[in-house]
């Protein structure tokens, strides 16, 4: 009998013990998959939890009538609508849903029904629905098998452009198309088809005052584009810019398109005549341009007319900042600047007053908030404010601008976050690359990525390789086809210039990035192999040929104008020449590979291929993924252990190296 007690007790106890070691670390929810992560401490849960609530709140809409806002912010586990009936008030939530709701708008002609996009899982074939007021199920406007994103409203606000095209459900496709309708979401008989447009590449579109014409851009690559004008009642279509016949030096790059109020020219970015996109007064009868407003080497990246066709407002990229300037529409001349906090504005979002204007604006302190600009008053009104709790954000670190020489003599740029002075001795260094690669790595808030700078003394270097935007349209064609391995090289050039600085230690670097920064990760371990301690490669590229072939085909023909035509055999052989998953035995630093399983942009095969190359040549590899994600993580649950598991790998190899 005592013998069948001891038995129990020791069972017990046993029992006790596995659930407590059970509780003391962080167990991946059901839709994660996570291969040779250790376990997470749960205490680090805690340590860390003021650097994952962080909710930053952008604008979406103005209500059609009520000067009131709907704003984007995260209700629980993903970004949902929320509405702001005045400045300061706390945002009521609008929808309620497992998957992440980014754009709605109340209907101009019932106010009180939403009309707004999800996709489902991350995979990016967005629909569109109505939520009537106090409706419990809403409404499905579009075809559940197709592609389906809002192009804008018609001046009437009676119609909604809907853009349509297929997805790959079925099989690769070639000469993909996009259809163009007009969409009644309070009755959806009566849309109409206004035309059927060859490749996917179009967007940007804006309608005449009168509604009887809409101006559109035909996107071939970052630096080439052509803006054109239909006919909406017989779907005839001519090209503007350039005019047809005309034969440009090199490629225009043109958007940002507004039509004027009297209907004769479009307000738009270009750089038809430099290197940089700028503002413009198109005039459709003679295809003359003229340029005004304040000018200087940077792009214009936003310009939105009022309602009333009076004043328009654009933003500027000014070294990575994005700058507010308004202008009168009639005489073209710049109005006051408004006064704004310190940040980078981005989003132009007009109320039908004409008078009120909202934007976004974040910096290295503060997380995104709404800001409404009152046009005619030239007053400024935070609408938003985005806590920081338990953090005192004043002592976020600000980003400074760095530059280096490249292999070629070339000026690369970037920035840099140092850590406080508290930090003694050289400090490791995190290099984070930017995707796109048509994009920009520029100041603003960094949110989790605090954490490894404030906590644990790490310096983070944001490089801006060539083929990044903002520096003008010959550099980022530095990159295209086979020039790819050059950007690539500029970051051996960083490592280089590393060397040299007396605070950073170039023995302790990890590079990590996202997308394209995936693939530049992946090429970075497989060309630098002795220079970084480790690689975290989020979504990335690993095989160009199997990325060319297997992304969606709505994508595919653009992707080939930046990387190279996978069906070219000489380019096909380059492609595979350079790809990471071909060149794994040259990768000695751990690889962290992360992926979404719905990503239409980056297949998870891709993933897979640099997981089993890795892993054959004895490279401990790091692998999670999300059933429920796509081209990133959008969940708060499964954005949170990937960063206890980034922290966990960051401090293995860059504090703790073994």
């Amino acid at each position: 009998m005592n013998s069948i007690r001891f038995v129990v007790t020791v069972l017990s106890m046993l029992v006790v013990a596995v659930a407590t070691r059970a509780a003391d670390v962080v167990v991946p929810n059901a839709n994660l998959k996570a291969e040779n992560i250790p376990p997470i401490p749960a205490a680090l849960v805690a340590k860390v939890a003021p650097y994952t609530e962080f909710k930053p709140t952008t604008a979406v809409s103005w209500h059609p009538k009520e000067r009131e806002l709907i704003v984007a912010r995260r209700a629980g586990n993903v970004t949902q609508l929320h509405r702001v009936a005045k400045p300061g008030d706390e945002p009521r939530q609008l929808t309620d849903f497992a998957e992440p709701v980014r754009f709605g708008l109340y209907w101009p002609k019932a106010p009180d029904t939403l009309v707004y996009s999800r996709d489902t899982g991350g995979d990016e074939q967005q629909q569109l629905y109505r939520l009537d007021a106090n409706g419990a199920t809403p409404a499905l406007l579009t075809d559940a098998t197709r592609k389906n994103t809002s192009g804008g409203l018609t001046h009437a606000r009676d119609f909604l452009l809907l853009e349509s095209t297929d997805v790959d459900k079925a099989g690769k496709r070639e000469n993909p198309t996009l259809d163009l309708s007009l969409l009644d979401p309070l009755d959806p008989a009566k849309s109409r088809k206004l035309a059927t447009l060859s490749g996917t590449g179009w967007g940007d579109y804006t309608f005449s005052f009168d509604d009887k014409r809409v101006a559109m851009v035909e996107y071939i690559s970052v630096n080439e584009s052509y803006v054109w004008l239909m006919d909406v009642s017989s779907g005839e279509r001519r090209r503007v810019l350039p005019p047809p016949g005309a034969k440009p030096a090199q490629p225009i790059s043109s958007g940002d398109l507004n039509f004027a109020r009297d209907g004769k020219g479009l307000f738009l970015a270009t750089d038809r005549d430099g290197e940089f996109r700028k503002l413009a007064y198109l005039e459709l009868a003679t295809g003359k341009l003229d340029y005004f407003g304040e000018g200087g080497n940077w792009d214009v990246e936003a310009v939105a007319l009022s309602p009333d066709g009076r004043t328009l407002a654009v933003i500027t990229n000014e070294a990575g900042i994005g700058v507010l300037r308004l202008y009168d529409a009639q005489t073209r001349r710049a109005l006051p600047r408004p006064p704004l906090p310190i940040g980078s504005a981005r989003g132009l979002i007009w109320h039908e007053n004409s008078r009120d204007l909202a934007i976004s604006v974040n910096s290295a302190r503060s997380p995104s908030d709404v800001y409404a600009i009152d046009v005619q008053e030239n007053r400024v009104t935070r609408w938003t404010e985005s806590k920081v709790a338990g953090l005192d954000a004043a002592q976020f670190r600000n980003a400074e601008p760095i530059e280096w020489k490249s292999f070629d003599g070339r000026t690369i740029g970037g920035f840099i976050v140092r850590p406080a002075a508290k930090f003694a001795g050289k400090r490791p260094v995190i290099v984070s690359i930017h995707g796109g690669p048509e994009g920009q790595a520029r100041p603003g808030f960094l949110g989790r990525q605090n954490y490894f700078i404030d906590e644990l003394g790490i310096a983070l270097i944001e490089p801006n390789v060539r083929g990044s935007t903002g520096y003008g349209k010959t550099f980022v064609a530095l990159d295209n086809g086979m020039k790819r391995e050059d950007s690539v090289k500029d970051i051996g050039s960083l490592f280089d210039w590393i060397r040299t600085q007396p605070d950073l230690d170039a023995s302790r670097i990890l590079v990590e990035g996202g997308s394209y920064g995936g693939y530049m990760v992946l090429a970075v371990a497989t060309n630098f192999p002795d220079r970084i301690a480790g690689a975290i490669d989020v979504v990335g590229v690993a095989n160009f040929v199997s990325f060319l072939e297997n992304t969606e085909s709505y994508r595919r023909d653009l992707r080939r104008v930046e990387y190279g035509d996978e069906r070219d055999p000489a380019m096909r052989a380059f492609l595979a020449k350079i790809s990471p998953v071909n060149n794994a035995d040259k990768i000695k630093a751990p690889l962290f590979v992360v992926q979404g399983k719905n990503d239409p942009r980056v297949p998870y095969t891709e993933a897979e291929q640099i997981v089993a190359a890795a892993r054959k040549n004895n490279v401990p590899v790091w692998y999670l993924i999300a059933d429920n994600e796509g081209h990133g993580f959008a969940r708060k649950a499964n954005a949170d252990f990937l960063f206890y598991a980034m922290i966990a790998f960051v401090e293995q190899r860059l504090l703790n190296p073994s």
